[in-house]
């Protein structure tokens, strides 16, 4: 089969709404995830410094902030923020958000 087509819903979400795709679409280069959080959400601090994955976060819906390297970025619906591989991250949601995160070596 040329394609695969996953529904994130239909995936399991790990800790506060983050969908890992990856398995289910099959991908072995590329990390695709999907984050549907709620207000006053906020993610763990990490890195892929191991791994050497780079990451883009597109905010769906919502407005968020991205603290990479301690510099707070203001994100709003139809941003794009890409994030090094070795710097560290966070995500925070002020209001209800939907991400679509692509990573890849």
């Amino acid at each position: 089969m040329s394609h695969t087509r996953v529904n994130y819903h239909d995936v399991e979400s790990v800790g506060g709404g983050l969908h890992f795709l990856r398995d289910a679409l099959d991908c072995s280069n590329l990390g695709v995830s999907v984050l549907d959080c709620d207000a006053d959400w906020s993610g763990k601090p990490h890195d892929h410094a191991d791994d050497g994955q780079e990451e883009v976060y597109v905010l769906v819906e919502g407005e968020a902030t991205a603290t990479v390297d301690g510099e707070s970025v203001s994100l709003s619906a139809g941003d794009a923020l890409r994030v090094d591989p070795g710097a560290t991250r966070r995500l925070d949601a002020e209001e209800s958000c939907l991400f679509v995160i692509a990573g890849a070596p």
